[in-house]
């Protein structure tokens, strides 16, 4: 009978085990999406970089040859894809010879143009993009505005 009463005692039961699960249940509810946020934070400020690297050399460009690249491709920048696998965006918007370059630029609430000199960003996790900021598609781009003076999500500026 003692060896019996042993083994009961050094058993869960059934209750235990579902309040166990119960808990590792509660507690992955709660980790998972601060997780993920957490990793879509993560790819957010690796844009901010990619953009501030590539606005840097398109500025080290304009400065030697006196005017901004037509394309990314004159940089070696075009094969640099955003965190999301999209190709940045690029718009000299400073070169009167590109014809609608200004009826493409992105634009504030306002629909002012954020640049002024060429116009660098991400279409952001959803790959989708419009000119306006406030489009539901750019809400989640990652934007270089104010000539370099901003560069972050579409929906903070």
């Amino acid at each position: 009978m003692k060896k019996a009463s042993r083994y009961i005692q050094r058993a869960f039961t059934l209750i235990e085990l579902l309040m166990v699960v119960a808990i590792i249940g509660v507690l992955a509810t709660i980790a998972v999406p601060m997780y993920s946020d957490y990793l879509e934070r993560i790819k957010v400020m690796e844009a901010i970089m990619d953009i501030s690297s590539i606005g840097k050399r398109l500025t080290i460009y304009q400065l030697g040859l006196g005017a901004f690249p037509a394309s990314l491709a004159e940089i070696n920048a075009d094969s640099i894809l955003d965190p999301w696998g999209n190709p940045y965006q690029y718009l000299n918007l400073s070169d009167p010879k590109i014809k609608g370059a200004k009826g493409h630029a992105r634009k504030d609430h306002s629909l002012v143009p954020i640049n002024s000199d060429f116009d660098l960003y991400s279409m952001g996790k959803d790959g989708n993009s419009v000119p306006p900021l406030t489009g539901q598609a750019s809400r989640d781009d990652i934007v270089r505005a104010s000539n370099g003076r901003f560069i972050g999500k579409a929906s903070d500026y």
